[in-house]
């Protein structure tokens, strides 16, 4: 399937707002908790898990990708699940690139796999932007250096008259 720059961007967008609408509230995460140290299982370690890495705070999206993860070692048996879930969670942390070949891992095995392919565009999106707004910064920064070395020669020479 072919996309364009367009249907990245769309995709970035749409992946967005529905990642803003399904952050889980604080009474959920409590839940699911209570229910996983009730009664311990890869199953409600999954749910809990994988609601965690949909959070809006940096240190429990960091926890679940930890979780999910070592689920996938132990050989959960819903291991693209839990890796679509790490992704996720590392494309709210905005760590694109990492969140990308977790996608494309995914991909390579369920190429079909709608989700998957939304969140890799919206990847790929992002990664491009951020490359474009650090080329920017590189650049600002070269003619930042450039006007002040133009000035200390300017002055220089200024001070030997």
């Amino acid at each position: 399937m072919v996309h364009t720059k367009k249907s990245q961007k769309y995709a970035r967008t749409a992946l967005d707002e529905k990642l803003a609408l399904s952050t889980p509230s604080r009474e959920t995460l409590e839940s699911l908790a209570v229910e996983c140290a009730a009664n311990p299982s890869p199953d409600n370690t999954f749910a809990y898990a994988f609601c965690l890495g949909k959070s809006s705070d940096k240190s429990e999206l960091r926890y679940a990708i930890t979780i999910l993860d070592s689920l996938v070692k132990e050989g959960y048996e819903h291991q693209i699940d839990c890796m679509f879930g790490a992704a996720t969670a590392l494309y709210l942390l905005a760590d694109f690139k990492d969140a990308r070949k977790r996608c494309e891992a995914i991909l390579r095995s369920e190429p079909d796999s709608s989700g998957t392919v939304e969140l890799h565009l919206a990847c790929v999106e992002a990664v491009e932007v951020q490359e474009r707004v650090d080329n920017l910064a590189m650049g600002g920064a070269t003619a930042v250096a450039a006007v002040g070395l133009a000035l200390g020669i300017a002055g220089m020479i200024l001070k030997k008259r």
